[in-house]
């Protein structure tokens, strides 16, 4: 079999850099942006054609979809929601890798999940080298305002992320999580 060079969209789905300025991939971020303006065009009073834009947007909805206005994303595809998800205003999400949400999980306002970062060297940065790794949260989370999630981490089920707390590792069920980096402050029940 003939030795042949990976695409960069074949590296971003494999977990490898990739260059994000490659075409497939600009086009990707383009349909994405235009889905997302489309979703954010519609009037907030009308339940209904929100809920029809963001399940065009994302690549699986349950039920009792609520996106507020402001939402953005670079793929929209890779984002897989339970029951009654709720995004609340001017939410960010790169979803260059998978990013997954439980049932009944809360986004507050201005927050940014991200799974994809860059080189840390300068030349990588120079290339347009960035990386992808996925995100996901259990049920019955809620992320408070101001929030960042990292690419890579797991959220358990039942955790609270305290506003403008930035999490970069993996967080265990029943628990609220706070500070820069996010770290456990108090345990919960089960729920």
């Amino acid at each position: 079999m003939p030795d042949r060079t990976m695409t960069e969209m074949e590296k971003l789905k494999a977990g490898l850099p990739y260059r994000y300025d490659d075409p497939e991939l600009v086009e990707m971020k383009d349909t994405a942006s235009l889905r997302c303006a489309r979703l954010n065009a519609t009037d907030p009073l009308d339940a209904a054609g929100r809920e029809a834009a963001a399940r065009e947007l994302l690549g699986e909805a349950g039920p009792e979809l609520d996106i507020q206005p402001g939402f953005h994303c670079d793929n929209g595809k890779n984002i897989r929601v339970g029951r009654r998800f709720t995004a609340n205003f001017n939410v960010t999400i790169l979803d260059g890798a998978s990013v997954t949400f439980g049932d009944y999980c809360m986004v507050g306002p201005n927050t940014l999940i991200a799974t994809t970062g860059h080189p840390m060297d300068p030349q990588g940065r120079r290339d347009r080298l960035a990386i992808s790794k996925p995100i996901a949260f259990g049920d019955d989370v809620w992320i408070g305002g101001n929030c960042t999630v990292l690419g890579g981490v797991t959220v358990g089920s039942n955790v609270v992320v305290a506003a403008g707390a930035v999490v970069t590792k993996d967080v265990p069920d029943n628990c609220v999580v706070a500070g820069v980096p996010a770290r456990i402050v108090k345990n919960l029940e089960e729920g």
